[in-house]
């Protein structure tokens, strides 16, 4: 995937996320797109009180992967680069 490519990839992804930012903002945390990978796993950092929360696997599951995955079904995996997921 060129540089390019990975580029509008990833804009797209972040404009998905944005629909989870205000509901993650709430409760004083974010989430960054730190990478994606040429296999398609998107790599997420969560921020602020996100990144320890005890519901951030449950946020992953039901918010992360199912908004990603339906906005951009060519995404295969979301894993987290940090917190307790």
């Amino acid at each position: 995937m060129s540089s390019t490519e990975q580029q509008a990839l990833k804009d797209r992804v972040d404009a998905a996320l944005e629909s989870l930012r205000p509901h993650l903002k709430v409760d004083g945390g974010n989430i960054e797109v730190v990478e994606i990978t040429d296999d398609m796993t998107v790599k997420i950092k969560w921020l602020g009180n996100c990144e320890f929360c005890s519901m951030s696997a449950m946020t992953m599951k039901a918010g992360v992967e199912q908004t990603l995955k339906s906005k951009i079904p060519e995404i295969k995996s979301i894993e987290a680069v940090n917190g307790l997921n």
